[in-house]
């Protein structure tokens, strides 16, 4: 045996996944509820909740995010209306990028991958109590080291758009610099809203801690249409962050009362005794470390796109918010949905990695059969997307093309990262957060020098206008996706055996998804320019009839899946 493959197995065997497996999975004669005192009912509704199918609650956190993000989208069209791809929209999405990267840091991103793993762990053998005393430590701990980040925040935010943005002129950066400390508290309360989704997701309520996000949205959109056409776009700008503050408290205590009930004698509490506390603080830091590194490369293209020209950070933000739909609806809704059911697998180190395998695998064929299509869609009909979608105010049609020229770039990545997710999540119910934290490393590391390259230089050497530099952007970190997803697919194989995508379902998705796209496209040039809400229907609506027909003719099982789900629907109206 390696020693690689020697740290591996041991690694395996020491993580709490495994810890009093022999007596839980039944390998002694000691009945499982003899330890955790559950009865015969709820021991078999305790084994019914670990083993439910990947479809079920991924539906669940689908459903949560796609009503989030509709109304998400509707905040980008009311912005679209309002600032197009102004100064002011530049100055927006640049000052929101900073205390975001306190709510994905410290969030939903780190939080999740190092609390869930621990608190789901507890509560499939029954630790209550125990679970509930690492929920009041971490959120007690949360709270503390989130109000000092804010308030350092608050102070620094010269020096931070200084890093951020250091293409904006002078008074781009003032009203930056303002917006910023505006937002700052609002990610405060985001940070701790999280806690609540992990708190949440651990328990299965998963459309709850989806559907929070919707009220925030809500109070944006109002304080926009409010005063939107009363006041300049700088101001208004101002008022959004306002909006954005009162939206994340809101998110934050419409969750509360639920959380509440599930935790029992919920109370601050300083606990770094705790075997379990300490596991959470240990795995924390790598994923904590992972995502920083990740959003500094968004960093870096924010600050790239500011030496681009007028409207290239808010076109980055429109995108971000097309580009994050499939990822949210396809990627993380089935990579959330399986981090506390891997975390809670039971049994000896065959088993649970029989679990996870089967799991994975399950997770990402629902995943590619859905982001296939998104990418080529983003690729071939990505005008029509973007015009529907933001085509209004001073959004022109020019800015609809602009967007597609950096939604077309994103297309390259979007399965690779999608699919990244779910093994990541994959590495965290196992407790190795140390093994993601290399690759994202070397995804940025990629991302940052072919950012520049074909951001700036290659502009140049072409002989185009530099703003178009940024689909070379979204494009570069597509193919440093690439590269991270197969770090992560090969070194988790080596681990817990072979995983992955068939091939022939690959193809054969691919293959409906392109033909679905020539179809959608020889519309789109037969219909002609008209208004594009209505193109949109005509042309994506063929798309996915064409996909959704030639996957379910080839017998793709998840195309027949959803078939049946829409005729059932159907045949009950």
């Amino acid at each position: 045996m390696s020693d690689d493959t020697k740290d591996v197995k041991d690694e395996v065997e020491q993580s709490p996944l495994h810890e009093d497996a022999a007596t839980i999975a039944g390998e002694t004669d000691v009945p499982v509820g003899a330890i955790t005192g559950e009865s015969a009912l709820e021991q078999k509704e305790a084994k019914r909740e670990r083993e439910a199918s990947t479809g079920k609650y991924a539906f669940l956190v689908g459903a949560g995010i796609l009503l989030s993000r509709i109304v998400g989208l509707i905040r980008q069209r009311v912005f679209a209306y309002y600032f197009g791809a102004s100064d002011a929209k530049d100055v927006f999405d640049a000052a929101f990028r900073i205390p975001n990267f306190l709510q994905n840091v410290f969030g939903e991103g780190a939080l999740s991958a190092s609390f869930i793993p621990v608190y789901a762990n507890l509560l499939a053998r029954a630790r209550h109590e125990e679970s509930g005393r690492v929920a009041s430590a971490v959120l007690t701990l949360l709270a503390l080291v989130t109000s000092v980040l804010v308030l350092i925040g608050i102070i620094a935010t010269p020096v931070l758009i200084d890093l951020i943005a250091p293409g904006f002129p002078p008074d781009k950066q003032q009203i930056t610099i303002r917006l910023v400390r505006i937002l700052f508290p609002g990610a405060g309360l985001l940070v701790l809203s999280a806690w609540c989704l992990g708190v949440l997701n651990s328990h299965r309520r998963f459309f709850l801690s989806y559907t929070a996000p919707v009220i925030w949205n809500i109070a944006i959109i109002a304080g926009l249409v409010f005063y939107g056409g009363r006041v300049g776009q700088y101001d208004l700008a101002l008022i959004a962050g306002w909006a954005s503050v009162v939206g994340s408290a809101l998110q934050f205590l419409v969750q509360l009362p639920t959380v509440l009930k599930l935790i029992h004698h919920l109370r601050p509490v300083f606990d770094f005794t705790s075997e379990a506390v300490r596991t959470v603080l240990k795995n924390f830091m790598p994923v904590f470390v992972s995502r920083g590194v990740v959003q500094i490369s968004a960093y870096i293209d924010s600050l790239l796109a500011s030496f681009l020209g007028t409207g290239a950070v808010g076109a980055l933000g429109y995108t971000q918010s097309l580009y994050t739909l499939p990822v949210s609806l396809f990627g993380m809704s089935v990579s959330a949905a399986e981090l506390p059911a891997m975390s809670s697998a039971l049994g000896n180190q065959q088993e649970v990695e029989q679990q996870l395998r089967k799991r994975l695998d399950a997770g990402l064929r629902q995943i590619a059969f859905f982001i296939v299509p998104s990418s080529m869609a983003f690729l071939a009909l990505g005008d029509v997307i973007t015009g529907a979608l933001y085509q209004t105010g001073k959004f022109d049609r020019g800015a609809t093309f602009y967007v597609w020229s950096i939604l077309a770039g994103s297309a390259v990545g979007l399965l690779a990262s999608t699919l990244g997710r779910l093994y990541s999540s994959t590495y965290y119910a196992l407790h190795d957060t140390r093994r993601p934290l290399v690759f994202a490393i070397v995804r940025v590391i990629l991302t940052t020098v072919l950012g520049y390259l074909f951001a700036l230089p290659l502009p140049r050497a072409l002989g185009v206008d530099p703003k178009w530099g940024a689909a070379g952007l979204t494009a570069s970190a597509g193919i440093a996706g690439w590269v991270e997803f197969l770090l992560l697919r090969r070194t988790l194989n080596r681990r817990i055996g072979q995983t992955g995508l068939p091939f022939a379902f690959t193809v054969k998705l691919w293959a409906a998804a392109a033909t679905g796209a020539a179809v959608g496209w020889g519309l789109k040039l037969l219909i002609g320019v008209r208004h594009p809400i209505p193109v949109a229907a005509l042309v994506l609506g063929a798309y996915g009839l064409v996909y959704f027909g030639i996957t379910t003719l080839l017998g793709i099982p998840e195309a027949r899946t959803v078939v049946r789900r829409i005729t059932r629907i159907v045949l009950r109206k």
